[in-house]
């Protein structure tokens, strides 16, 4: 997984955070935790805010 693979990687948070509220995460501990997921590449300069809030919105769209 790298940083444009965003509905994976909503997939994996979901699966590793079942019970986290998606929109009131603060995206310093969002871009921490795609950095902790295993299989994930992506080098942590490359996170931009537009990159993690499509990411958020992935993981949004998952649980509703």
């Amino acid at each position: 997984m790298n940083w444009e693979d965003a509905l994976d990687i909503a997939e994996a948070l979901h699966e590793k955070h079942p019970d986290t509220d998606v929109l009131s995460l603060r995206f310093a501990t969002l871009r921490r935790w795609v950095l902790e997921l295993e299989g994930f590449e992506g080098d942590a300069a490359d996170s931009s805010e537009k990159v993690l809030e499509e990411i958020q919105m992935a993981w949004h769209d998952l649980v509703e």
